[in-house]
């Protein structure tokens, strides 16, 4: 990207929540029924119906708004968005324009370089979600599931403060981090539990007027998130250096062709005839309501961070990675209150318990090991049972089923490990007797060689000899 360009980028990140029904209906929100079997009356707008609003959304947009330090509008009101898609029935969209529910905010984000940044929140407000346009299957036209309609949505505005599609995807992940954190939705992605929209635009450097921003609309994933906006940036800076002009529109993200293209021009809210919504009253949410989202709210991602910092001692980069992921979190909590040991815990949750998901492309809560499991092994190296060694092979048993715990595995299959003095010795005299050249060596100053004896020692124990004491007795007697 040359120098001479500043990159402008705001996101509408539009997060479906995690209700059992629609905002305005009693229709089902469940992922997966067959097309349009979801859909009321009172979701297609039929003549005569009339909504009710889901009191269920309410405490989820609060605890949004509140962990992001905004201004809870107390007086909440809706107002009719006026536009004609195929896959919006009624001919308009029931939203929050002039009152939204939550006002101003903003979160930290963290970027590759180690370095922070604060993006402001500009809004969010709560509208219902459409349905949904299906071009794969159908030979040149186009299906329409209505299923999705009436679906609760919280539309998250931001500044427009970030400046690179790094920032962009960074500010995402924190959004999306929050609100599976606060069970303000399941963030599921694939399912277009959360989507966002890219404004981009370009300017001079050192000038102060915002350039003509395109909208990428609906991207539903990071990845293509960052190709979208890379490919945006590209496009609109090879327009601008050639003397042309960027047009305002709205453009779809192609990743099989990592491109964005027309999808129609840019809409203004005049274009959408705002209006109050007259089937609706203003719904009025008074300090004692805020007061208990905000006491019933979870730890937040960063001061679960911090606590296993200040409290457990642990690495920045072990906290960061545990306190990213509530399932992760809650698992790792578990696993300490089973062995309190934070450190060894962190130790085996980063690295076997990671490593074994990413592997069988499992998430956290579908874990074949629990924690209490988890947890056992490690009290069992820490009481000297096993070695970290044998624990692996235990962590293995255990993940596959092979024993319903780890003291049960450890029996089975006789790995208590070796701490019997009387048992090593003669296993190291002998090692020692028959390495004259390594011992002549290790006394000559090349003391690295104590590792070639504890090696040979743990392999004529098959793992089970006690490490630490097979190296105090192996640097004594060579010493």
């Amino acid at each position: 990207m040359s120098s001479d360009w500043e990159v402008v980028i705001g996101l509408e990140i539009h997060v479906q929540l995690s209700t059992r029904s629609k905002i305005f209906s009693g229709s089902s929100t469940a992922f997966g029924a067959a097309p349009n079997t979801q859909a009321s009356a009172v979701d297609l707008g039929l003549p005569g119906v009339l909504p009710a609003v889901n009191e269920a959304v309410f405490p989820k947009a609060v605890a949004f708004g509140l962990a992001i330090g905004a201004t809870i509008g107390q007086r909440s009101c809706f107002d009719r968005k006026n536009y004609f898609y195929p896959d919006l029935p009624k001919g308009y969209q029931i939203t929050q324009m002039d009152e939204p529910i939550v006002l101003g905010g903003s979160v930290d984000i963290s970027l590759r370089d180690g370095s922070s940044k604060t993006i402001r929140v500009t809004r969010a407000h709560l509208e219902e979600d459409a349905g949904k346009s299906l071009h794969e299957d159908f030979h040149g036209m186009t299906g329409i599931d209505l299923n999705r309609a009436g679906t609760p949505l919280l539309e998250i505005v931001s500044e427009p403060d970030m400046r690179s599609a790094e920032e962009a995807v960074a500010y995402a992940r924190t959004i999306h981090q929050l609100v599976t954190y606060l069970s303000v939705s399941d963030g599921n992605m694939a399912e277009g539990s959360l989507r966002c929209d890219a404004n981009v635009s370009l300017r001079k450097q050192g000038e102060q007027e915002y350039g003509t921003r395109t909208e990428t609309k609906n991207v539903n994933s990071f990845r293509f998130l960052e190709q979208a906006i890379r490919h945006e940036i590209s496009r609109q800076k090879e327009i601008l250096e050639s003397g042309g002009r960027v047009a305002q529109e709205t453009r779809l993200y192609d990743p099989v062709r990592d491109e964005t293209r027309p999808m129609r021009s840019k809409e203004t809210a005049t274009d959408y005839r705002y209006f109050p919504e007259p089937d609706l009253l203003p719904v009025i949410i008074d300090e004692a309501f805020i007061n208990r989202v905000r006491e019933a709210m979870p730890e937040l991602p960063t001061e679960k961070k911090q606590r296993y910092t200040e409290k457990w001692q642990l690495p920045e980069a072990d906290a960061a990675l545990i306190s990213s992921d509530l399932g992760l979190a809650t698992y790792f909590e578990a696993c300490v209150a089973s062995c309190d040991d934070p450190i060894l815990s962190a130790n085996w949750v980063r690295g076997e318990l990671l490593g074994s998901l990413n592997r069988d492309d499992l998430a956290i809560e579908d874990s074949p090991l629990s924690a209490e499991a988890l947890g056992q092994t490690i009290l069992r190296i820490k009481d000297g049972t096993i070695s970290g060694k044998i624990a692996k092979t235990v962590f293995t048993a255990l993940w596959e089923g092979k024993a319903a715990s780890a003291d049960e595995y450890i029996e089975a299959e006789g790995l208590v490990q070796v701490s019997d003095t009387g048992e090593l010795e003669p296993i190291i005299d002998k090692i020692i007797a028959d390495n004259p050249k390594q011992v002549e060596q290790y006394r000559n100053g090349k003391t690295k060689l104590l590792g070639f004896f504890v090696g040979q020692v743990m392999k004529e124990t098959g793992g089970k000899a006690n490490p630490q004491q097979v190296n105090e007795l192996v640097r004594g007697k060579l010493g």
